[in-house]
Parts: structure tokens; sequence; C-alpha cells
């Protein structure tokens, strides 16, 4: 039987353990965060696996445990840094003429007039992210110039992302009314969707962001298929194998905002048939 390292959530893990058991492939979950690791004698723990689901999220573990394990990845790390790299990401996408929302990329430090003529390019509300970050962390939502300031001082306080270097911003248009949507492509191929919903009662005070993690629910659907054809696009362009897409709907218009090459695994039951049986053929053909 083949054995995948999974250094994903617990929850991804188990959802993946038992459909893949059933086609040959022994899930077991190597934690990368909150632990310690003994680099001069290895534990049995990383021995005699065949491949790797996804690279890390952190890339300093992330490289310990790829040397550990030495294994090849269904997405390894130039994939994860990709997709983490939301300025890139827009950037390419925009170049192939994929629709993607108005953004500039801020380089931080820039001086205060600088911001104000970013601030003055969108209409308002605008919405200011760190490039790095995923689940929504560090997201907010500006109104006006001051509040705009205030949000840029506070990511130059706590987004100082040492290990690389890392203190770009993205400012964006926020696009009202949108529905939000995780398309899930996997060897270029459409394999699945959910729309993400915050409850009634959040919507209506005032919460926005549509990330399960900080309480949206994500229900399963069937997906146009110009919106399938869409996020194939993106998986392709983007050259990575197993990638969450997000896309944002509204009347007039359709936006990849976002991609995720760490994508968590949901339920069976919102995903198209087969999917299992394609996810192990992409798994068995890295050994």
């Amino acid at each position: 039987m083949l054995r995948l390292a999974v250094t994903t959530s617990s929850e991804t893990f188990e959802r993946m353990g038992d459909p893949l058991d059933r086609r040959g492939i022994e899930v077991v979950h190597v934690p990368s965060v909150g632990r310690s690791f003994d680099l001069a004698a290895p534990a049995d723990e990383f021995a005699d696996f065949d491949a790797g689901f996804v690279y890390p999220t952190r890339l300093m573990e992330g490289g310990v445990i790829d040397a550990l394990l030495d294994v090849p990845w269904l997405n390894g790390r130039e994939d994860i840094l990709t997709s983490r790299d939301k300025g890139e990401v827009i950037a390419r996408l925009g170049a192939a003429d994929i629709p993607v929302p108005e953004t500039t990329m801020v380089s931080h430090s820039v001086d205060e007039d600088d911001l104000a003529a970013v601030f003055d390019r969108f209409d308002s509300p605008v919405v200011v992210k760190p490039n790095s970050t995923t689940r929504g962390v560090g997201v907010a939502k500006a109104h006006d110039l001051d509040s705009f300031l205030g949000i840029v001082d506070y990511l130059d306080l706590v987004h100082d992302y040492r290990a690389t270097g890392d203190k770009s911003f993205l400012v964006q248009e926020y696009v009202p009314d949108a529905t939000d949507y995780r398309v899930m492509v996997l060897d270029g191929e459409y394999v699945g969707a959910v729309e993400r919903r915050l409850p009634e009662s959040e919507l209506e005070s005032g919460r926005w962001k549509h990330n399960v993690h900080r309480g949206a629910e994500a229900m399963g659907v069937d997906l146009d298929a110009d919106l399938r054809r869409l996020a194939e696009r993106v998986a392709d362009e983007l050259d990575v194998r197993f990638l969450g897409v997000d896309l944002l709907v509204s009347d007039d218009r359709v936006v990849v905002n976002e991609t995720n090459a760490r994508p968590t695994i949901d339920a069976e039951t919102k995903y198209e048939p087969g999917f299992y049986d394609r996810l192990a053929d992409a798994i068995e053909s890295l050994v």
C-alpha cells in the first residue's frame, strides 16, 4: 500500500483517510508546527513514505520535513509559494486576460502622499490585505483615507515577515453583493465547488468576509460551465496540480479573487463523482 504524508490540518487528514485507504493509499498525518524535530537522529515517523500531499505551509518547517521525508509532493514548494503570493497571482492572471479585481500592490514602506494616491485610485470602500496570509488574516475594509492609513500603520507593526522580507500588501476594489465560490481543480479539470455564505445574522451585523475559518458556511453547488472553465484556466496558467480558485460573482462580472494551493478537503458530497478516484490517480502518478 502506498503511504502518503499529509501535513495539512487534522480535519483534512481525517476526511481523506477512509476514501483513499479504500483505493490503496494509507494516509498518515505528519504535523509540521507546534512540535520539535530531532535533526541529527530523525524519528521513525518520517520513514517509509512514498509521496506527500501538499508542501507544509511554513517554509522553514517545510524545508525540514521535506528533507526528512524525501518524497515527491502533489503540490510542491514552488506551488505553495506561487499561490501564497497574492500579488503575483493577480499579476499573472491579469497578464493572461483572466478577470481579476482592480488591485494595487504596495511594497511598504512608502510615504503618506503615495498611499493617499493609491487610495484615490479606487471608489471607497477598499479592501486591504497582507500579501502572504491566508484564512482572511489581517484583511480589512477602509471607507476613508484616515482609516486606510491606520490599517497600513497596523500592517507595518505586525506583518513584518522577517523570514522572507515580505512587507507588501494589496489594495483592492470591494466587490459588493458578490457570491463567493471556492472552486476545486485537479490536474486541470474541475472536481467540485462550494458557495461560501455568512449566516444572515452575521451579514446584518456588518460582517463581510466569507472565509470558512471565520464562520462562513460552505455549501456544495452545481457550478455553471463557464465558471468551471474559468477556474480550469487559472490552474493551467499557474501550473498547479491541485488548486482552490476563489471566484467573486456579481450581477455583471466575475473576478478571480485568490487561489489556494493548500486547499482544505471538504465533505465528499461536495465534489464531483469520482473525485477520490482522480485524487488517488494523481497521487499514484508521483511514484
